[in-house]
């Protein structure tokens, strides 16, 4: 795989970098084709680098004892993960496996983090990510803990919305990126609870459900049941 500087550009990790800082990341970058299914890494393997996604979607996720999963997040182009694998001593907080085939670009962690250490651009870009990375993990343990399964059904097709929209507006119908099976994980539910709510909100005008495409009629009232407050309708 060619990785030319440009593909290095899109990831928000290596934004305002010039020619010659891509030119030395990309000296110590691994290029990966991997499968549908593979597991990337598991809770209990070493961290030892991070992962740039050039295509493909790979799910972030937790096994409880009992074996239920609840996935973290979904990673896709041009997104990083694992970069606090970079800071770590041990293992990795959690499973990453691919959803569908995936060019990934691996950075390991015994190179990667001198470059740190040495650009301050690249520092401070790992940093606002690392933000980021905190501030995800809290809106997701707010809304497993404090919010009913219609508001966290609502929360992900708003920020669906806007992911997928060009404008960042966000877009009037939106694709889901997850099975119903992994989006209830992923909104720590049920399948059956999930499609129930779904179409209640459905019944009720607020979106419209079209196999895996979902449109939202009424994003005002998406957005009182995001917040938690009775949409008044």
């Amino acid at each position: 795989m060619n990785i030319s500087p440009k593909l290095l550009k899109r990831s928000p990790l290596f934004a305002g970098l010039n020619e010659e800082e891509l030119k030395e990341i990309r000296s110590i970058a691994s290029p990966l084709q991997v499968g549908k299914g593979e597991i990337l890494f598991s809770d209990c393997e070493e961290a030892n680098g991070l992962y740039i996604v050039l295509s493909g979607k790979v799910k972030l996720y937790k096994v409880s004892l009992e074996g239920k999963e609840q996935i973290i997040q979904v990673v896709s182009a041009p997104e990083a993960f694992a970069e606090a694998s970079l800071f770590l001593k041990g293992s990795h907080p959690f499973y990453a496996e691919t959803l569908s085939d995936c060019q990934l670009l691996f950075f390991p962690k015994r190179d990667f983090l001198p470059l740190i250490r040495k650009n301050s651009r690249l520092s401070a870009n790992m940093a606002v990510t690392l933000s980021h990375y905190v501030k995800r993990y809290a809106s997701l343990i707010e809304d497993l803990s404090l919010k009913e399964v219609p508001s966290r059904i609502a929360r992900y097709l708003l920020d669906l919305s806007v992911k997928q929209s060009k404008g960042g507006k966000g877009s009037e119908e939106v694709e889901l990126d997850l099975t119903r099976s992994q989006l209830a994980s992923r909104l720590g539910t049920m399948r059956e609870t999930l499609s129930k709510n779904l179409a209640m909100m459905k019944a009720k005008g607020i979106v419209d459900v079209k196999k895996n495409r979902i449109i939202i009629l009424n994003r005002e009232a998406l957005e009182k049941m995001a917040s938690g407050l009775k949409a008044g309708y």
